[in-house]
């Protein structure tokens, strides 16, 4: 049964629909995820399904007494509160219900009033929500009695789902979940909603989160929501059919209007009626040509890498960095080369931003030698987006006192360079306070891919980018010929982007107080796997400190005085027992038939017909591709590791 439906919805800001007569229901036990691009109206709809905002026009039902809650993306509390009484606050009307109720007894009221309240307290269980609220801090590991103001972006998200939690709604609507939080408290919260007994519609850019947490995904696509079950994975095979459908039906369609349009206009002689109907079928073939919303432009992004730098960007040895009485960085060695990408990962406050300062040489070490390369250009992106001047328009912001901007040795007018970023002609003169957050991000990429750098250093550039944009910058930089340092939470984005992880992990000793940082190669989900065998390795025999403790160590690259790069390989693995033999010998025959499932399901899904005459049996072979993608990658990886 659905616990909300809408049907018909329309609303629009200017000439814009946001949605255009499009109709969404929510089952119950459903997790969906709300996917769209910048500025396409999704937190709009979450607001509509709150009811804290209403459409222009349409129809909404929610099942009764259904109690839903919002989070905001950017949750506001009172400076001075507790962590206690704002999560509390999420309990107002239960309190409010228990007070008019003690305040009345002792008034001596009539019996109906004091037996209506006392009903309303019992099926909202009221008379222990001091007990809910302190349940519900000790879940998420929040300290009542901290106050608001103390605490950081990420803290202060968790009290806000906190204040939701402890509601215990139905529903729960979330805005950007992930945002300030980094890689621990993104599992945690990843964790914390799969198992999650209610509905959820949530909006996310994060397509790892977004992939482990869904159970149908949900596009807001030009004014339309169009539904897709399954996970992102699932998603991304079926879209990919879906627009190559399109796309042939539109090509067809529009050769279809030219043909008709050169038959107007030379003014065929037929008979009469012919000529109306054709004439008629022309009016309808306009009309739906006009009708007809077509796919967003993209963002087109180009970097100028400049002069290659030297061969080494930076060579640490055993360096150590302290402040004051805390550690930030202890006895860490590594050599990074041109055209490495390297993530770094680690939570708010561990040091990520001061271990970059020294690599790049803002910082000098308390103890140890680095020794840094030569011609380095760098251009930095910053989270905060300090850089950014509000009160300054968006082409003096890139080009300053001049119309014209020089990329990569050609020359550009700035509105067409800010064209290429999806700003109009138009806005090019409006001040940058005028725009969104996605839009602040995307004006810093405009900006940072117009100077010549060798050496980017991304600090959270996913936020509020819409997912076809991350797509595009992942394209882009792992096509890019110079050196990247990125600090981001999107595992997605990492994985696809980078070529090792120093990764900080302080938490094995002493609470992170040492500043242990090691390097590893692959991405998160490489460092996490490599970890987790780490640690299991740890508890069943002694390992020595430090880098040993990784069970696929990195291969230390040295460089030699003739100026080339030796690598000294990890000692050779184990033999492998009787039954990881058997598992070897069999794993080319389950690889071989999968591949050739694989194979099958592309050919039947190649020219998109199947969803035109079977959408189910589509639907259903998407599904079952993007299983095997898991499987034959888990296959693969078993492979490798046991050869």
């Amino acid at each position: 049964m659905a616990l909300i439906t809408c049907k018909q919805l329309q609303l629009a800001y200017g000439h814009v629909p946001l949605l255009d007569k499009t109709s969404f229901s929510l089952e119950e036990g459903e997790r969906i995820t709300l996917i769209g691009r910048n500025g396409a109206g999704k937190s709009s709809l979450l607001k509509i399904l709150a009811q804290l905002e209403r459409p222009d026009d349409g129809a909404m039902q929610w099942q009764q007494q259904l109690r839903c809650t919002y989070v905001a993306q950017e949750p506001l509390f009172d400076a001075d509160a507790t962590v206690f009484d704002s999560v509390a606050e999420g309990l107002a009307q239960v309190r409010q219900y228990r007070e008019d109720y003690e305040r009345l007894a002792l008034e001596g009221a009539a019996s109906e009033a004091l037996e209506e309240l006392q009903y309303q307290i019992e099926i909202h269980d009221g008379w222990t929500w001091e007990q809910r609220v302190s349940e519900t801090l000790q879940r998420l590991q929040l300290s009542p009695t901290a106050l608001m103001q103390t605490l950081s972006g990420g803290t202060r998200k968790r009290v806000a789902l906190a204040q939701a939690l402890v509601a215990r709604p139905h529903v729960l609507l979330l805005d950007e979940p992930t945002n300030h939080l980094d890689l621990a408290a993104i599992l945690w919260l990843q964790d914390l909603l799969k198992a999650w007994q209610g509905s959820m519609v949530l909006i996310s850019h994060d397509r790892a989160f977004i992939d482990a947490v869904s159970t149908r995904i949900v596009e807001l696509d030009r004014g339309v929501l169009r539904s897709y079950p399954g996970n992102f994975s699932a998603y991304q095979s079926t879209k990919v059919l879906e627009l190559e459908a399109q796309a042939l039906a539109d090509a067809r369609a529009d050769k279809l209007l030219a043909q008709e349009e050169i038959w107007i206009r030379k003014g065929v002689e037929a008979r009469r009626t012919r000529s109306v109907s054709r004439v008629a079928r022309l009016q309808a073939l306009r009309a739906q040509r006009a009708a007809r919303r077509e796919q967003l432009g993209q963002v087109r992004l180009a970097l100028d890498a400049g002069q290659p730098s030297g061969k080494i960007v930076a060579e640490l040895n055993q360096v150590s960095l302290s402040w004051g009485e805390r550690t930030l960085v202890n006895n860490f060695s590594a050599t990074i080369l041109r055209g490495d990408k390297i993530g770094l990962i680690g939570p708010n406050g561990a040091g990520k931003t001061t271990l970059l300062k020294l690599i790049l040489g803002d910082l000098e070490p308390t103890a140890g030698q680095i020794r840094r390369g030569t011609q380095l250009q760098i251009a930095y992106f910053d989270q905060m987006r300090a850089g950014l001047n509000l009160e300054a328009t968006l082409a003096d912001t890139i080009s300053p006192g001049s119309e014209w901007i020089d990329i990569a040795g050609s020359r550009r007018h700035v509105n067409s360079y800010l064209s290429d970023f999806l700003f109009s002609p138009a806005r090019a003169n409006s001040p940058v306070k005028t725009l969104s957050g996605g839009e602040r991000n995307r004006l810093l990429l405009a900006r940072l891919f117009a100077l010549p750098a060798n050496v980017l250093v991304l600090d959270e550039p996913t936020n509020d980018l819409d997912i076809e944009t991350l797509d595009l910058l992942e394209d882009l930089l792992q096509s890019y010929q110079g050196t990247v340092f990125l600090v981001s939470h999107d595992r997605h984005f990492v994985d696809a982007v980078v070529t090792s992880t120093i990764a900080w992990e302080g938490d094995v000793q002493d609470g992170g107080e040492l500043g242990l940082w090691r390097e590893y190669e692959g991405g998160i989900e490489d460092w996490l796997v490599q970890r987790a065998r780490a640690r299991v390795q740890a508890g069943s025999e002694a390992i020595p400190t430090g880098m040993e403790k990784a069970t696929r160590p990195v291969e230390k690259r040295v460089e030699e005085p003739t100026g080339g790069v030796v690598s000294t390989k990890p000692p050779a693995r184990r033999k492998l027992s009787y039954k990881e033999q058997k598992e070897l010998e069999l794993l080319p025959a389950q690889i071989e038939s999968l591949e050739t499932e694989q194979a099958e399901i592309t050919q039947a899904l190649a020219d998109g017909s199947l969803f035109v005459t079977d959408h189910a049996r589509a639907q259903e072979l998407s599904q079952r591709m993007v299983a095997i993608e898991e499987s034959l990658m888990r296959a693969l990886e078993r492979w490798s590791e046991l050869e």
